[in-house]
């Protein structure tokens, strides 16, 4: 009885180690990590901010968090007209640090189309990793030390979902708001191309946004969702971003463009406005087929197609695309990939990739990589600053 009890322990012990190495192999081949190791600054809330809120047409207040649990939490409020620049910083509590920028009342809609010939460098899918994102920047040469413009005249391309799925949406979307303000100074260009993930907070859908913002609201007072509305600046300022740009000849959107596009008469600033028109819509497909439902659909839509990777393409396919908006590539996010790739014959070239994590430990361990683009030629840009040419 005693031998069959534990030859009956082994088969389930030798069970589940089975089907814990099948899951590690899936996660693996799915481009995925195991996260832990969780570091408890990850919810701190001391210095949080600043959240800037429209208290009506003539007054904006900003709003940083203080305390903690054992004392409390509160505000620090201040009051500012609309039409000032306001000084501001963002505290970034795993080492420490801060930055510090200045929110203009100016907000405008970029351009779609750029054509000078300046270098690009492009990456996506930060997924909320402050440091990350920074550091990639300083070794990449983007930033320096300080945090301060050091790529002149060029682009920098950042391909869509850099919120949710982390603990630092907030100095994420300040560092790119800073960067914007700071590349203007020396000629250069910081594009926001949004992603889905963006697309949901403004919709208000926080299935992948931290707990840690559901904190946040409640100590301002307000509900999740008006983070990023339009009584929020950030959300303002997000609103006028595109979904698509083409640079020096390559298009830029995260999740892809499909085929059906080629139909419709449509340039890439008719896509941008007919995407920034319905960016607090949630979608819901209509009867009607039109170019409007192909844009914003959740299946072919520009911010969330991946049928690069899945649907059965041939060349002429993506061809046509990319002949309908005269670009000779596009640089999709998305849709996760070992490192940056080229696929159909270097026409499309995917560079999501899975990034470290601020707050966590992974196994395995990740790298951070994007793509340089100089004189035609596609090169790997590497966590190291080092460059592979594609």
């Amino acid at each position: 009885m005693k031998l069959r009890i534990i030859r009956y322990l082994k088969h389930i012990f030798i069970t589940l180690i089975t089907l814990l190495l099948i899951g590690i192999i899936i996660v693996v081949s799915l481009h995925g990590s195991i996260g832990y190791g969780t570091n408890e600054l990850s919810t701190n809330l001391q210095n949080e901010g600043p959240y800037v809120f429209y208290q009506n047409d003539s007054i904006v207040n900003v709003n940083y968090i203080k305390g903690n649990k054992t004392d409390g939490f509160y505000l620090n409020k201040k009051e500012y007209k609309t039409d000032v620049d306001i000084k501001a910083s963002s505290f970034f509590p795993l080492d420490s640090t801060s930055f510090q920028f200045t929110i203009s009342p100016n907000i405008e809609i970029p351009k779609s189309v750029y054509d000078d010939g300046e270098p690009i460098l492009a990456i996506s899918d930060i997924e909320s990793g402050y440091k990350t994102f920074r550091d990639f920047l300083i070794e990449n040469k983007v930033i320096n030390e300080n945090l301060n413009w050091s790529f002149g005249k060029g682009h920098l391309v950042l391909v869509g979902d850099f919120v949710d799925r982390g603990y630092s949406t907030t100095n994420v979307l300040w560092f790119i708001y800073k960067l914007e303000q700071d590349a203007k100074n020396y000629g250069g260009h910081v594009h926001f191309i949004l992603g889905n993930h963006e697309l949901y907070n403004m919709q208000g859908k926080y299935q992948s946004a931290s707990h840690k913002y559901y904190s946040v609201a409640s100590i301002l007072g307000k509900q999740h969702h008006n983070l990023f509305d339009q009584q929020s600046f950030i959300g303002r300022w997000m609103a006028s971003k595109n979904t698509i740009e083409r640079i020096n000849g390559n298009l830029f959107v995260h999740g892809g463009i499909h085929p059906e596009i080629a139909d419709y008469d449509v340039s890439i600033e008719q896509v941008n406005q007919l995407n920034r028109k319905n960016y607090y819509h949630s979608y819901f497909p209509k009867p009607e087929k039109n170019l409007e439902q192909l844009i914003i659909s959740t299946k072919k839509g520009i911010s969330w197609y991946r049928g690069y990777f899945k649907d059965d393409l041939t060349q002429e396919d993506v061809e046509v695309g990319l002949h309908k908006f005269k670009a000779k590539a596009v640089i999709v996010g998305h849709t996760i990939q070992w490192k940056p790739k080229k696929y159909f014959n270097g026409k499309v070239i995917a560079i999501d990739v899975k990034h470290p994590k601020d707050y966590n430990k992974n196994w395995p361990s990740k790298n951070s990589e994007g793509l340089y683009i100089n004189d035609h030629i596609y090169y790997r840009a590497k966590a190291d600053g080092t460059r592979i040419q594609l």
